[in-house]
C-alpha cells in the first residue's frame, strides 16, 4: 500500500494551523495540538523535524511558540510531505542508473510510465501551496485549476 506516516499527516495539519493565523504569527504547541488534535507524543519530534527544514521557526519561552518563516503560498505540499517521507518513488526501478542494476532497464515499457505517473504526483504536490489549503479550508473557491487532470 502506498501511503504516507502518520507522522507526515500531523506534520501537514502544524503547518495548515499556522498558515491559517498568517507568516510571523505565532501558536504554542498545545494550541495547535488541540486544535489539530494531535497526540502529544508525536509533537515534538514533527516540530524538530519542520524547523530543521526550514518550515518552521520555534521560539522558546513565555512568549515563545511556533510560526512560519514565510507565506503560506510559499510552502507546499511537497515540501513538508518530503521532509518526513524522504525522495518520492513509486518504485524501486526508479533508482537504477543502469543496466547492472535491471537487466530490462533499456526495454522496459513499465519504468517510462511509473516515471510519468511519479512526475504528475510530484508535480501536483508542489503546485499545492499551504495558502491553497487555508483557502480551502476555510470555503473559498480555488482560482487555479489543478496540473493533473
Amino acid at each position: 500500500m502506498l501511503k504516507i506516516n502518520r507522522q507526515t499527516d500531523y506534520a501537514v495539519r502544524v503547518v495548515l494551523a499556522l498558515a491559517k493565523r498568517g507568516e510571523g504569527v505565532r501558536l504554542s504547541s498545545a494550541d495547535i495540538q488541540r486544535e489539530m488534535l494531535i497526540p502529544k507524543s508525536f509533537m515534538t519530534r514533527i516540530v524538530a523535524q519542520l524547523a530543521h527544514f526550514g518550515l518552521i521557526e520555534t521560539f522558546p519561552g513565555r512568549d515563545g511558540g511556533l510560526s512560519l518563516p514565510r507565506a503560506a503560498s510559499q510552502i507546499t505540499l511537497k515540501d513538508v510531505v518530503e521532509a518526513f517521507e524522504g525522495p518520492i518513488l513509486l518504485s524501486e526501478c526508479m533508482q537504477v542508473k543502469g543496466e547492472d542494476d535491471c537487466p530490462f532497464l533499456s526495454n522496459c515499457p513499465v519504468r517510462s510510465k511509473w516515471g510519468r505517473v511519479q512526475a504528475s504526483m510530484l508535480r501536483e504536490m508542489a503546485f499545492i501551496t499551504f495558502e491553497d489549503l487555508v483557502k480551502e479550508a476555510l470555503g473559498i473557491p480555488m482560482a487555479t485549476p489543478s496540473l493533473v487532470g
